[in-house]
This record gives structure tokens, C-alpha cells and sequence, in this order.
């Protein structure tokens, strides 16, 4: 019996001995140690005491620990490997990211370079329109008199009101608008200038312009030799004189601000005899214009 219970307390330090020993292995995985598992044991109801744990079982649950801590360090080391190979393939194709981030930037870049000559090209097909309608010869006088430098030679006097209607066809822009000297000449002598003062159109819309085209004692230089006038309150006749209109409308539009801003150039050139025995009436001058855009 002695050597019985001699070699029972054996058994017993040498399983608390074991079992210290794997609380030391179990404790970096987060396993229950042995200990507390009988502890727990112990606590529960009807649990009947059991006798200490031989090492043969605590061997096992210590190896399925490792199996269980292992196969958890596996799946970790598993994912950091994928997510590397990842950053690798990442880094070996760099393209394959950047293509469609590139293809967008370009087919931007492209759209900012082409649009201001797609602007452009429509805006050009969008010309303003000039009418001529008519000119009204308010006054004419020819008289004796002296230039700026005392040279005597006749004076020419001429009044006369120009009505023409613009017009702006542009869909989407206004213009500014402004014009040449207009001149009413008699052969390659000039004998009324006017000017059309410069003013912005909207777009789609049109104006009827107003515009006196005047001289005020004019120097003939016997180039007027030809030329007489007709008095109040006389019965001569006199013969219409041919004059010529010539003008050039110009017109700008800013489209896209200053860097897309078109010009537009009308060029009217028309045909006149002035009546004297009509002054003050309107003359018409349909068909009588040629307008070149």
C-alpha cells in the first residue's frame, strides 16, 4: 500500500509538472491551459471528481492546439500573400490601370482643341445680311466759291438719308457691328460721305438703320463741269446724275471669348441717278445694290 500511494503522488507531481510546462506552450496560441479546463470542470453541476489528467490526453489536446493555432497562422500568412502578389501584378502592369485614366484625358484634351475650330467653322456659316432699301436726296447746290487755300472753284452741296435693314443669322452669337465710310461719288469724285455708327445685334435678330450721307461745299476743281443744279421755282430740265454707292459692312462676333471671334465683311456697291425734280422723295434701290458676303 505504501508503494501504491508513493508512486500516486509521483504520478501527481509529475502531471502537475507536465501540465505547467504545456500552460507555458498554450498560452502565446490563446488555448485554455489544462488547469483551467478541469477547474471548469469541476464547476459544473453534478460533476463528479475525476481523477487527475494522465499526460497521454493532455498531449493531444496541446498537439490539436498547435494544429488549430497553425492552420489560423496559415490562413494570415494566405491572405498577406495574395495581397502582395496583388501590389506585384499591380506593379509589373502599371498600363493596364493607367490606360483608361490616359484615354480619358486625352479624348478631353482633343474635345478643348477641337471645339474652338467646330465653333468657329459654324459660326462662319452664319453670315449677317445687309439690305439696301432705298436713299432720299433731301438737298443738292452747286454754287461759286473758294476752297481751304483761296483757289476759287464751284461748291458742291449734297444731303441725302440712307435706309438699309442688318440682319444677324447667328443662332447662338451677337455681333458688333460697324462700317466703312459711306460714300456717294460722281464719277472718282466724292460728293457726301456718312458713317454707320457702331452698335451690337443679338443673335437671330435685325435692325432698319438710318444713316445721312451729307457734303458741305465740296471743291469740284472743274471735275464737276458737268454738273448743274436746279433752282426753286424753275421749270429747267435737267438731266439725272449717275452716282455711285460704295460701302463695306463689318461685323464681329465673340463666340468663345477672344479666342474664337469670326469677322464678317459685306460689300455693297449700287448704282443711283439722282433726279433733281424728286428731291425729297425716297428712291428705291431693289435690284439696283450688288452685295457681296
Amino acid at each position: 500500500m505504501e508503494e501504491k500511494g508513493s508512486e500516486d503522488g509521483k504520478d501527481r507531481r509529475e502531471g502537475r509538472r507536465w501540465i505547467g510546462e504545456r500552460e507555458k506552450e498554450y498560452r502565446p496560441h490563446g488555448l485554455p491551459s489544462p488547469s483551467n479546463c478541469l477547474r471548469r470542470a469541476a464547476q459544473l453541476p453534478n460533476a463528479s471528481p475525476s481523477p487527475p489528467a494522465s499526460p497521454a490526453p493532455l498531449k493531444a489536446a496541446a498537439s490539436q492546439g498547435r494544429s488549430e493555432g497553425g492552420r489560423q497562422s496559415w490562413k494570415e500568412i494566405d491572405v498577406i500573400e495574395r495581397r502582395a502578389s496583388r501590389e506585384d501584378e499591380d506593379e509589373r502592369d502599371p498600363p493596364s490601370l493607367l490606360l483608361p485614366h490616359l484615354r480619358r484625358s486625352l479624348s478631353s484634351l482633343a474635345l478643348q482643341l477641337l471645339s474652338p475650330f467646330i465653333l468657329w467653322g459654324a459660326a462662319r456659316g452664319q453670315k449677317p445680311e445687309v439690305v439696301v432699301q432705298s436713299i432720299t436726296f433731301e438737298n443738292f447746290n452747286i454754287q461759286a466759291g473758294t476752297d481751304a487755300s483761296l483757289v476759287p472753284t464751284d461748291m458742291a452741296t449734297l444731303n441725302s438719308t440712307l435706309r438699309l435693314r442688318f440682319r444677324n443669322t447667328g443662332s447662338f452669337f451677337g455681333v458688333h457691328v460697324t462700317s466703312t465710310p459711306i460714300d456717294l461719288t460722281y464719277t472718282q469724285l466724292t460728293l457726301a460721305t456718312g458713317n454707320i455708327n457702331e452698335f451690337y445685334q443679338s443673335r437671330k435678330s435685325q435692325r432698319n438703320l438710318k444713316v445721312v450721307v451729307m457734303g458741305n461745299r465740296v471743291p469740284l476743281y472743274g471735275g464737276g463741269a458737268s454738273l448743274t443744279s436746279v433752282k426753286e421755282k424753275t421749270n429747267a430740265t435737267v438731266p439725272s446724275i449717275p452716282l455711285n454707292l460704295a460701302f463695306t459692312v463689318r461685323s464681329r462676333a465673340y463666340v468663345l471669348g477672344k479666342l474664337v471671334k469670326p469677322k464678317f465683311f459685306v460689300d455693297v456697291q449700287c448704282s443711283v441717278k439722282m433726279d433733281q425734280t424728286k428731291l425729297g422723295k425716297p428712291v428705291s434701290l431693289k435690284n439696283k445694290c450688288q452685295v457681296n458676303n
